[in-house]
């Protein structure tokens, strides 16, 4: 079977602030704890593939600097295949700037440095060391262009692909038909389907415009709600375990990582979005981005077929 995972996408070094509130536009409040945390959506989806036993291959871009540096080697530590690592000699690295409130909730902006320049060319060569790709996880943080390229060769390739539209960008809307599973949050959802989401059956609903748009199978991520899993034949309500939510970066990443491992495994896609359900819990009762991410060891297994 075919279970090498590609992803690709971003990679940042992510400057952490918990404080009481998120601001207001103009409203400046006193933090507490500051941190620096590796990041990007696509590595801390790599990683998450890593620890929770999938065979990854990262395809990105960094910058000629420190963060790059360190970047690279938390993915060869990880266990991640850096084979689709680039370095991008005049810019930067991408960097987030994130404020995580006292409920666990976060607001985060992205300068996107070398990711920008993550290019089709780079996607080609990289995937062609890996022929026996199975799976392809993208998600947006990185050039439309190049998130086209990606979802193109995968598909020459009968490679399944998982797009998980975050940050949200209207041209997805082209990409539906060319993909196989979609994983938006509900704030996602929304915007693709142009119907307010306020719970489990407002869900549903969005989810089936959403699959009238062209995509098969569509994923809607509600937190601590779990999710909605919609597929040409059936629709579910897939609950996540109740914890106490810390910090809520990064737990969309992880879902998407551990339901790309699942996926690889030849799970069904019940128990390949419970799983995911688990992982991203797991997740949000830690701090940070790739610190927050949960080993397999962590995560019961007995539920599956």
């Amino acid at each position: 079977m075919k279970n090498k995972i590609v992803v690709v996408g971003s990679t940042n070094m992510d400057m952490v602030v918990k404080t009481g509130h998120i601001p207001k536009p103009g409203e400046t409040v006193l933090g507490g704890t500051f941190f620096m945390n590796p990041g990007g959506k696509g590595a801390n989806q790599a990683v998450a593939v890593a620890r929770l036993g999938g065979d990854v291959t990262f395809i990105s871009k960094i910058g000629n600097d420190i963060f790059g540096k360190q970047s690279s080697k938390i993915f060869d530590d990880e266990g991640v295949d850096i084979g689709g690592i680039y370095a991008e000699m005049n810019s930067p690295s991408g960097i987030a700037l994130i404020t995580v409130d006292d409920k666990g909730e976060n607001s985060i902006v992205v300068a996107p440095g070398a990711n920008a320049f993550l290019n089709e060319a780079n996607v080609q060569d990289a995937f062609d060391k890996y022929p026996q790709a199975g799976v392809l996880l993208v998600q947006l943080e990185i050039p439309m262009e190049t998130v086209e390229a990606a979802i193109r060769y995968a598909r020459s390739k009968q490679i399944t692909v998982i797009l998980n539209p975050a940050p949200m960008n209207a041209a997805v809307s082209k990409l539906l038909d060319k993909i196989d599973i979609i994983t938006p949050n509900a704030h996602e959802a929304e915007a693709l389907s142009k119907h307010p989401i306020s719970d489990v059956d407002s869900a549903i609903a969005a989810a089936k415009k959403i699959q009238a748009l062209g995509v098969k199978t569509v994923i809607i991520t509600l937190g601590e709600e779990g999710a909605i899993l919609l597929t040409e034949d059936d629709v579910q309500h897939i609950e996540a375990p109740k914890v106490e939510a810390v910090d809520s970066t990064a737990a969309g990443d992880v879902f998407n990582g551990a339901f790309a491992v699942a996926l690889s495994e030849g799970k069904s896609l019940k128990n390949a979005v419970t799983f995911a359900c688990r992982a991203a819990a797991i997740a949000v009762t830690k701090m940070g981005a790739q610190s927050s991410i949960p080993y397999r060891n962590e995560i019961l297994l007995t539920y599956f077929d």
